[in-house]
């Protein structure tokens, strides 16, 4: 059983980037169920599955701080899912019903949440994607469990059931209702940075510069009309309100080519430091500040604590977070923007969505160097986009920098590690998806139907 709960736990890291291969998420929720339901120790099965999944996904965490962070994340996340082991007891029914419970206790606690590795951001290349745009990322993970299920019950030979397990997968077949409202074309610079790692921020000047040149590359290779400019987060690590240099060339690119450049910048200083996207000209500043900051990225909680589990901890001011949403207004299109780790808050990507047609995320590789946490995140961007029915336009620092269709499709992509530049041109949703149209009831809806599969396996099957 040892054996197998590792294996499960593997390969389901596999239907994650950069492997892609999503129907292993299905199978390896199908063995998980037969190893609790037949162990003796279901809660150390439990852990262990849960251990060596977030430790092969997120791998990338230990890429400049070494393994001590990252183990302890994997083992912290693996406690997490040892209540899978109730089904011993509870039965097999409630496997669905506990998962996505943990997955939206994981996405709040502690800290803010961490829902990295929730099940659907593992399909953004499944026929099952379109079920986002009905019932958010929690029906989308539902299914996943669900199928699982069914495969252990067909295995089981318990047919009656099977149907109502299954039946929400015909979700997809749902006529798609987004209404464009127009069009609006950008200019997506990827700058990149002298040397990726966790001080390339001491080279902000630098990765400035290099995001003026390739804009300046770009603009001088093309004579295409553009609405705005988009860099990404941490493009303007220098203080642009009180640098007069920095200033002073943002205000000349902006009035040179007459569109407005949609910035991401460090601002002020420690206790007043923000990370904001900043809609910028030579006379109109728009700004953004970060809401949801990256625990012991952007802030350290249980700072002595975290000191002996890392050197590095003294070396990240503590950001002070933003208190509302916002948009920009450019030609017709009203722009969310979202900074980089905010793409995993539920709340606040709903919150812009619903008021905008257009969403911009902006964000910054660098610490993570060449690893798979840029796929992740652009599989996650995929997730949002169909659950919302929003194009996206995803740029980072190094990539890989993204436009994405309300389907969730990669229209047109740059590679990483590399200074490049996309011009776009997409369409304005302005209608909502289902789910955004439901709101909370889609998710309690899918949590209802849930505990109506368990209650009825319970009663049949226990």
């Amino acid at each position: 059983m040892v054996v197998l709960a590792i294996f499960s736990g593997a390969l389901l890291s596999a239907a994650f980037a950069p492997i892609n291969f999503w129907p292993s998420a299905i199978f390896a929720l199908a063995i998980l169920i037969f190893v609790i339901e037949k162990s003796k120790r279901p809660y150390l099965h439990a852990f262990l599955f849960a251990f060596v999944f977030n430790a092969l996904l997120l791998h990338w965490t230990s890429t400049y701080v070494g393994s001590v962070p990252w183990l302890l994340l994997s083992v912290l996340q693996g406690i997490f899912y040892a209540p899978l082991a109730l089904i011993k007891k509870w039965g097999i029914g409630f496997f669905p019903l506990i998962y996505l419970v943990l997955e939206e206790l994981r996405n709040h606690f502690p800290f803010g949440g961490f829902g990295w590795a929730r099940l659907a951001y593992s399909q953004s290349d499944s026929p099952l994607a379109p079920l986002a745009a009905v019932g958010g990322v929690s029906l989308l993970g539902a299914m996943i469990s669900l199928l699982a299920l069914a495969i252990y019950l067909a295995l089981k030979k318990k047919f009656a059931v099977i149907l109502i397990c299954i039946l929400p997968v015909f979700l997809i077949f749902l006529p798609n209702n987004a209404i464009a409202s127009g069009k609006v074309s950008a200019l997506l610079v990827q700058g990149n940075v002298p040397k990726m790692g966790l001080d390339y921020n001491s080279r902000a000047k630098a990765v400035f510069d290099m995001h003026v040149a390739e804009t300046q590359r770009a603009l001088a290779g093309s004579d295409e009309s553009i609405d705005f400019i988009l860099w990404p987060e941490n493009s303007v690590d220098i203080d642009p309100f009180t640098n007069p240099e920095v200033s002073n060339t943002l205000d000349a690119l902006s009035e040179k080519t007459g569109a407005p450049i949609i910035l991401g910048a460090v601002v002020g200083k420690t206790p007043n430091l923000f990370n904001q996207s900043i809609l910028w000209t030579k006379s109109q500043r728009q700004i953004y500040s970060k809401q949801h900051l990256t625990p012991f990225g952007e802030y350290i909680p249980l700072r002595p604590l975290a000191r002996l589990v890392s050197p590095f901890v003294d070396s990240v001011q503590d950001f002070r977070k933003g208190e509302s949403n916002k948009v920009f207004k450019i030609n017709g299109a009203t722009i969310a923007p979202i900074i980089c780790y905010e793409l995993i808050d539920d709340q606040i990507v709903a919150g812009m969505a619903k008021t905008s047609n257009l969403v911009v995320v902006q964000t910054n590789n660098a610490t993570f160097g060449l690893s798979a946490q840029s796929d992740q995140q652009l599989s996650i961007t995929r997730i949002r986009a169909i659950e919302h029915q929003r194009n996206i336009l995803s740029v980072s620092t190094t990539g890989k920098s993204a436009l994405i269709s309300y389907k969730g499709k990669i229209i047109k992509s740059t590679e990483m590690r590399s200074s490049a530049h996309l011009f776009i041109q997409t369409e304005l949703i302005s209608s909502k998806s289902r789910f955004d149209a439901l709101g909370r009831w889609a998710q309690f809806g899918v949590f209802g139907y849930l505990f109506l599969i368990a209650a009825t396996l319970r009663r049949r099957y226990k």
